[in-house]
């Protein structure tokens, strides 16, 4: 039952979020997959779990890299700028660690998306967020 109450909650949830609340989540959940990651670096599914993080992450900056391409985004165009140059930084970051894994090579990432979360969010980033995760 609690799990059926939760999960119409997270619905609902999914379903009435602004843009900047949506990507404000999908980044947070990126940076949770990869401390996940980080925290579990020695398990036997540590190259899955990985991969399947990264694959998140690139996901999520590919989705903004294209909409601040696309001709009609109303974002001004010094920001747009950045975002690019972020998702491009951010892929040779992910390379990177796919070609010479370390779990101290992920912290820039979660980072970056840790602070993009919380400026969408209007917040300081000290805040600790729990995976909002299916």
């Amino acid at each position: 039952m609690y799990n059926n109450a939760l999960n119409a909650y997270q619905t609902v949830q999914k379903e009435t979020m602004s843009g900047r609340d949506t990507e404000a989540r999908v980044l947070t959940q990126a940076a949770f997959k990869l401390i996940e990651c980080q925290r579990r670096w020695g398990d036997a599914d540590h190259q899955i779990r990985l991969g399947e993080a990264l694959k998140y992450n690139q996901r999520v900056w590919t989705i903004f890299h294209l909409e601040v391409a696309k001709a009609d985004n109303p974002l001004p165009e010094e920001i747009k700028r950045n975002i690019m140059r972020l998702s491009h930084f951010i892929d040779k970051q992910a390379l990177d660690v796919l070609t010479d894994p370390e779990p101290q090579k992920l912290e820039i990432i979660i980072k970056i998306n840790q602070n993009i979360a919380a400026g969408l969010r209007g917040s300081s980033g000290d805040e600790v967020y729990e995976d909002d995760e299916d």
